[in-house]
């Protein structure tokens, strides 16, 4: 019964970890400045609660072309923020 118990426990807290590891918060922002060239975007972006950064303008890189066509000048958008390589980077965008 006790091992039954622990399986359990294991196993939900496994499947909790991994749902967290996907679930990523979107943050609201508007597209301040494109630079196709550079694969990089400013953004004026609401708090990102991921990163622990205030809200703010700043430029971040993006590795996906496929994102960086989304991304047009004063449009209002939602996105993913993560630290790749060290740089931060647009991951999502919505």
């Amino acid at each position: 019964m006790k091992s039954l118990i622990k399986l359990t426990l294991a196993t939900a807290l496994a499947i909790g970890t991994v749902s967290g590891a996907f679930a990523q918060e979107f943050t609201k922002a508007t597209v301040k400045k494109v630079d196709a060239k550079a694969k990089k975007v400013t953004l004026i972006h609401e708090e990102l609660k991921s990163l622990e950064m205030p809200a703010m303008t700043m430029v971040f890189r993006v590795q996906d072309d496929a994102i960086l066509e989304k991304l047009k000048e004063g449009a209002n958008v939602e996105f993913v923020a993560e630290r790749v390589n060290g740089k931060l980077t647009v991951t999502q965008v919505k």
